[in-house]
């Protein structure tokens, strides 16, 4: 069969609903200025589906900040690969400022969490190594894993009972083969909002050898004393081997980082393929990331304000009799049940009739017949805001239960 008559003949699992979906439900455009209230097709709708935790994306400092780093340099400068001619000071400035914070001896720099922390799994393992991961680990991560050639075990989300048989299995195999273990799990999982059982794994090292990474994009600038991420909050930083967080979330910016000791770091430095052969970091996003991991050091009200809306929203959603899951961080998931025609009902619901915007998740993502509403906080958003969408939410669920939801043209279409 020819391959584009194969791909065309099943789109997946989402593509499939391209046609009823697309610019609405999927590829939506929120226009205006990164806040809590922007427009959707020409109506202002309160949004809550923006990583901006901190509400850093339209600070006015960063803005200042961000506009005179692309006067000064470009979106071109450095040109080329870090290796070859792209670094700069400020590159290694930045690198030493996250290392200070996150209490790590070294950091590297990457252009992109997604495609940074698949070339780091890449260029840690070989096919003698074997890697132990949860069973809700980002794609990011699982792409990752598509590329490792060796043995690779997974553990249920979170259950450490059988990361212990899980070690014990990879430790044996590893014995055989002369390598060695990575145990990989998230500081905050995105979805869910639990916190990764850090404290309980680097436990575990005291009965296993392995090393431990950590994606902890969620946990960085929220969680912790100074916003150093999940390992600070649980009190086990220096048991983690390899610390990852992105600036797509708090720092509201393009790029990301791994810390850990100097000497590995260095070997990632000159390892990691998707930065030895891929264009640096422009100035602009380097300079731009200093300004904004100073504001996140230096004036802690952001995630003052940032919790007073996420104890708001949950404890509020929670009084309701809404079932927000287990959530142990900003991470917001409103979980329903029903179809996904009645999830593309709902959620026109919000956008038509109370003004709500927010991301509507749905198999496979979630089982089938769970809908689940993912709600981001922000510092940016008040506690009127908060108000507001409980009422809203309280609406929806009321027609939910009703079945109000089922029969409308729209939910037939998305069952056809």
């Amino acid at each position: 069969m020819d391959i584009f008559e194969r791909l065309l003949n099943d789109r997946g699992p989402l593509g499939k609903w391209s046609h009823l979906s697309e610019g609405y439900f999927t590829f939506p455009k929120l226009e205006g200025e990164i806040a809590p209230r922007m427009k959707f097709q020409g109506k202002e709708v309160l949004t809550w589906s923006l990583n901006d935790y901190l509400g850093l994306g339209n600070h006015p400092e960063v803005r200042k900040v961000d506009a005179q780093a692309a006067a000064d340099w470009g979106l071109a400068y450095p040109m080329g690969a870090r290796m070859m001619s792209g670094n700069s000071t400020y590159h290694e400035e930045l690198e030493s400022q996250l290392a200070d914070f996150i209490e790590k001896e070294s950091v590297l720099l990457l252009n992109y969490g997604y495609q940074g922390i698949m070339s780091v799994i890449d260029a840690l393992t070989d096919r003698k190594d074997v890697i132990v991961y949860d069973a809700e680990s980002h794609a990011c991560i699982i792409d990752g894993l598509r590329m490792h050639i060796g043995k690779r075990f997974v553990y249920p989300h979170n259950d450490i009972d059988n990361l212990e048989k899980q070690l014990n299995r990879a430790n044996r195999l590893a014995a055989e083969s002369g390598g060695g273990v990575l145990v990989i799990t998230e500081g905050v999982f995105g979805m869910s909002g639990n916190q990764g059982k850090l404290k309980e794994i680097v436990a575990l090292k005291q009965k296993y050898p392995f090393r431990l990474l950590v994606d902890d994009a969620h946990g960085f600038g929220t969680l912790g004393a100074t916003g150093a991420g999940a390992g600070e909050e649980q009190g086990v930083q220096d048991g983690i081997d390899l610390y990852f967080s992105t600036f797509a979330k708090s720092m509201a910016a393009i790029g990301a980082f791994i810390g850990g000791d100097k000497d590995i770091i260095e070997f990632l430095k000159y390892n990691t393929r998707s930065q030895i052969f891929a264009k640096t970091l422009p100035m602009p996003f380097v300079i731009g990331a200093m300004k904004r991991l100073e504001l996140l050091r230096t004036q802690p009200e952001h995630k003052r304000k940032l919790w007073e809306v996420v104890n708001a929203l949950q404890g509020g959603l929670k009084s309701r009799g809404f079932n927000i899951g287990t959530t142990q961080a900003c991470v917001t998931p409103v979980i329903v049940s029903g179809s996904v025609g009645e999830a593309a009902v709902m959620s026109r619901d919000l956008r038509e009739n109370h003004n709500i915007f927010c991301s509507v998740v749905i198999y496979p993502v979630v089982p089938k017949d769970v809908i689940m509403m993912r709600l981001i906080p922000t510092a940016s958003h008040t506690l009127e805001d908060v108000e507001e969408t409980l009422t809203a939410f309280e609406a929806i669920k009321h027609k939910l239960d009703e079945g109000a939801y089922k029969l409308t043209e729209m939910a037939i279409q998305f069952e056809g």
